[in-house]
């Protein structure tokens, strides 16, 4: 591995504990899509190639689209291991959203597997159970380590595009707008026609704008954080 600059170096901190510790591959995680109102939930699993780290990767939410596009075409490009899990809004609703989440950060690290096995997993957030590999959870860990901020990008990136499709299906929503999240916008949509096939009806605006549970109860937003 090539020398590193002491901004990358600190960029990589994490991971350079994870191979002090003896671990050779390492991988981060993160999801997008937890507090959104509709669509699937989306994770991401990235082992970065250190030879080839991409400029210009951070919290993917501090990024605008274009710089998350950008960031989405260099982390592939880079040939660092990806991998994608994604759980649909019908399962979300029969095993709940932390259940869903971890299902999909276990889906992404599988498909993340390759030739040499990944070892250790950074994974943004509190600790995920069951896993089947040693973990660091890292509160904010998206602003704070490399591979869980490069995974921050592929999810949101990938989820993004997703929604936008959604958004074809579904015009009336405005999913490529607000990529499910429950704005004013979304909240008004609910309340005009109802939930789609791709809204979570455990959620409880969604709940509340089914025909059966309709009142003049207020709606609570749910916000991207």
């Amino acid at each position: 591995m090539k020398s590193l600059s002491p901004l990358l170096e600190h960029w990589l901190e994490h991971e350079g504990y994870a191979r002090v510790a003896g671990y050779t591959t390492v991988c981060g995680i993160d999801e997008a899509g937890r507090g959104a109102l509709a669509g699937p939930v989306v994770a991401a699993c990235v082992v970065l190639n250190l030879d080839l780290v991409p400029a210009g990767i951070d919290d993917s939410k501090k990024l605008t689209a274009k710089s998350r596009d950008r960031g989405y075409d260099a982390i592939v490009t880079s040939g660092a291991r990806i991998g994608v899990g994604i759980v649909s809004s019908e399962e979300i609703d029969a095993i709940n959203i932390l259940r869903a989440t971890h299902a999909a950060m276990r889906a992404a690290l599988n498909d993340a597997s390759g030739d040499v096995s990944i070892d250790f997993a950074l994974i943004d957030g509190l600790p995920v159970l069951p896993f089947p590999l040693p973990q660091k959870s890292i509160v904010q860990g998206d602003a704070t380590c490399a591979s869980i901020a490069a995974a921050s990008i592929i999810a949101k990136v990938t989820r993004d595009r997703i929604m936008t499709n959604l958004g074809q299906q579904f015009p009336e929503y405005g999913f490529s707008v607000h990529k499910g999240y429950g704005t004013q916008q979304h909240l008004k949509a609910l309340e005009t026609y109802g939930p789609c096939p791709v809204h979570r009806r455990s959620f409880q605006p969604v709940r509340a704008a089914m025909p059966e549970n309709r009142s003049s109860a207020p709606v609570t937003l749910t916000l991207d954080i």
